[in-house]
């Protein structure tokens, strides 16, 4: 008796049979309607037991001088009890130029060939109508590699090895690899075990490096090299991998991302400034480093060695023409000379500090006055301030120590406030940092001193421009974070400013900093910001963190006022990212049953999501507090928000939902617990710049917000829904998720219906 064979389909993993379907890069984990996905409704039951699923998934990749050569390595587990068999479909990255293309199956070659964008969406098209699956509208667009697959006898496993080069292109300055790695749609399942290594060797120095994924590590060696990747396991991919580089031009290189919905939509932009990785020692700006060291009891023990331990690691790190001093505070002060020294004295300072013990009070404010008092303001001074606890002794009202050093400060000062444990001052600490051009680093219980302290210094030795402006011409820029004042620039640094812009066209950026006292101006010209749809789509989530960082730090340090606390939780339901004012909520009638079935209220049109905060998130008409575990952590997010590189990963369920009925409140407004009216860990998914709730089987755009928005229905699968899909290219990704979606396309809420 034959062995019996699942004709089986799936969704970026192994096919089957007569249904061809797509296995994509990473992909999915699973895939197979065995059981990691639901089974096409034509199957019997009995045939969607165990399952097909990529139980490995590398990808090592080479680019030289942007000749890039990718090679994957994926291993296919058939868990299920009948042969598995099918077509590989292999969705390759946008845009790319495939050559000297080889493929194997257990270490056999086989026969592949490549698919050109007409034919590859054809075969996802018709696949999406045969399966009534859209997750292949995503890869519409692109190209596929295609090949016939052996057989995978049930418990047995494939490996799959692809090897295939591409030419890198460059945007507006920057060079993009990227790796069609998300797997978000086709499968609710991970894979067990994911690896990606990129290596960059430039015959030119690289300048710019950066990836919008937080897993990312990236190593520079050298001006000519770096490499780039992670590994990790059991991990579902909500995005592609991607990988921007630039090749220096300058002194100080700038490059330019951005992001438009579409055309009649304002864009967003990211734009980094990166200073040479390492650069001679006579055109470092020579700087001032005053240590102010809590010294008081608290500090005791294993704080205060990991305490004395970091002041040596900076003390043995000062540029040769540095100056420093230190300082101590208890119930009063000491310091280590009356006057600024060079750094052929510091091992004595080093000595001098590890010979102190702990003991005594808290006394900020005289500390600080005394490092001020030795500024000199023809040079950058740096105070690095270390405490473990709030003001107790002298002035300890923390607006009255605010107000005394910006009563001493000069322009030149710039303030790192490190505070260990939880019980310190984050109003003090954040409020010197943020307004003397400097960060807040909170050294939690267990964490290491010295570790932080280095870290940071680490970043900061090596200033080579200061007291920054930027200035666009050309184009309308707007809402940029960081604003003014922006950090100063360090070697082997990026700066990352991200914001919005109204038109389009070609501009011209002009940075402007302080060398020694003198004005450099640097010019980047030939900046395009698009008028079309499309660009990086993370840009979006990124500007949003940021804002939503700094706007929590408003609150924080200057009290709750409504508009600002309506902005935080419009901001966090549009673009999906969590803050301790979010409630996302969806009315228990929201989407109703429209004849027994879904997608409507009872007078035929969905009802918008409504929002509202969360009660007692934050304490209402005032400042939240600045001391304790809270306060600190509340400190650490907005400003880890506030700084972030990469946007907030979206979350994959929603968070906890408490609200009355009847829509958004006012940020104050007394909220009670619904009744039956709310959905705790309710799934989202983040597409690109839209975030999309997930209700009673509708995916619902959170820019669905207007009950006078219009809704038109859409037939899923109709030739309406392919017209719909052929005028608005751009929403592919967001029908990918469900045959029942309501996305917002301009002013219009197109509702798409199984039927």
């Amino acid at each position: 008796m034959k062995p019996r064979v699942t004709r089986l389909s799936m969704v970026a993993g192994l096919l089957t049979g007569l249904l061809t379907v797509a296995v994509t890069l990473v992909a999915v984990t699973s895939a197979l309607a065995f059981g990691a996905m639901p089974a096409p409704k034509h199957l019997p039951a009995q045939q969607t037991s165990g399952g097909v699923y990529i139980k490995s998934h590398r990808v090592t990749v080479n680019i030289e001088n942007q000749v890039a050569v990718t090679k994957v390595e994926q291993l296919f587990v058939n868990e299920s009890q009948h042969v598995a068999e099918g077509t590989y479909l292999f969705p390759l990255p946008a845009g790319a130029a495939v050559s000297n293309l080889t493929m194997y199956v257990n270490g056999v070659p086989i026969q592949a060939q490549i698919l050109d964008a007409k034919q590859a969406q054809a075969i996802y098209t018709e696949t999406v109508r045969r399966l009534r699956d859209p997750a292949l509208l995503q890869y519409v667009g692109r190209s596929a590699i295609q090949a016939n697959i052996f057989p995978i006898p049930a418990g047995d496993q494939r490996k799959i090895e692809i090897t295939y080069s591409q030419v890198v292109t460059a945007d507006n300055g920057l060079i993009n690899y990227t790796y069609p790695l998300k797997t978000d749609y086709a499968s609710p399942l991970p894979v067990q075990q994911v690896s990606v290594s990129v290596s960059v060797t430039s015959k030119d120095p690289i300048s710019t490096v950066y990836s919008p994924n937080a897993l990312v590590a990236i190593s520079r060696p050298d001006d000519n090299h770096f490499q780039a990747g992670f590994e990790t396991t059991n991990y579902r991919a909500a995005e592609d991998f991607a990988i921007y580089y630039g090749v220096a031009s300058s002194e100080i290189n700038a490059n330019l991302l951005t992001y438009r919905a579409s055309a009649s939509e304002d864009g967003y932009f990211m734009f980094m400034i990166t200073p040479p990785t390492k650069v001679d020692a006579n055109r470092v700006i020579p700087k001032d480093v005053i240590i102010v060291l809590d010294q008081s009891g608290s500090m005791q023990g294993n704080k205060w060695q990991q305490a004395q331990a970091a002041v040596s690691y900076v003390l043995k790190h000062l540029n040769p023409q540095d100056r420093f001093n230190a300082i101590v505070f208890s119930t009063g002060y000491r310091i280590f000379a009356k006057t600024l020294q060079p750094v052929s004295e510091a091992g004595k300072a080093a000595q001098w500090v590890n010979g102190l013990e702990a003991e005594g009070g808290t006394n900020i404010d005289v500390a600080l006055k005394t490092a001020l008092s030795m500024m000199d303001k023809e040079r950058q001074t740096i105070v690095l301030f270390l405490t473990d606890g709030l003001p107790t002794e002298g002035i300890t009202n923390a607006k009255d120590i605010l107000a005394n050093v910006q009563a001493n400060a000069a322009p030149n000062l710039r303030i790192f406030s490190f505070g260990v444990g939880n019980d310190v001052d984050t109003y003090l600490l954040d409020s010197l940092s943020s307004t003397y051009h400097g960060v807040s680093v909170y050294v939690r219980p267990n964490e290491n001193i010295e570790a932080k302290v280095s870290s940071l210094y680490n970043k900061i030795t090596s200033p080579v421009l200061t007291a920054l402006k930027l200035d666009f011409d050309g184009v309308l820029v707007e809402d940029m974070y960081p604003s003014d004042p922006l950090p100063d620039l360090f070697a082997g640094s990026q700066l990352v400013i991200t914001g919005r812009f109204r038109d389009q066209g070609t501009a011209t950026a002009k940075l402007t900093g302080l060398i020694d006292g003198k004005t450099q101006t640097y010019t980047y010209s030939n900046l395009n910001f698009p008028d079309n749809a499309g660009g990086q789509p993370f840009v979006p989530r990124l500007w949003a963190t940021r804002k939503i960082g700094a706007l929590l730090n408003q609150i924080r340090l200057n009290g709750e006022k409504p508009e600002l606390v309506d902005a935080v939780v419009r901001l966090s339901v549009r673009y999906g990212i969590i803050t301790p004012y979010t409630s996302y909520l969806i009315q228990e009638n929201d989407i109703t049953a429209q004849g027994g079935g879904q997608g409507g209220q009872r007078d035929g049109a969905p009802r918008p999501i409504a929002i509202q905060p969360t009660a007692g998130a934050m304490p209402v008409g005032g400042a939240a507090p600045s001391s304790g575990e809270k306060a600190v952590d509340a400190a650490q997010s907005s400003n880890n928000m506030a700084g972030a590189v990469q946007a907030q990963p979206a979350p994959t369920m929603m968070p906890a939902m408490t609200a009355t009925a009847g829509g958004a409140g006012g940020p104050t407004d007394k909220t009670e617990p619904s009744k039956g009216t709310g959905r705790a860990n309710e799934p989202i998914k983040q597409v690109n710049d839209r975030t999309f709730v997930l209700r009673n089987g509708t995916w619902i755009d959170t820019l669905y917000t207007s009950d006078q928005m219009k809704v038109t229905p859409v037939i899923f699968l109709s030739d309406e829904y392919f017209k719909l899909l052929e005028e608005h290219p751009e929403i592919k990704d967001y029908l990918a998720i469900g045959d029942h979606v309501i996305v917002v396309v301009g002013d219009v809420a197109y509702e798409v219906k199984p039927h």
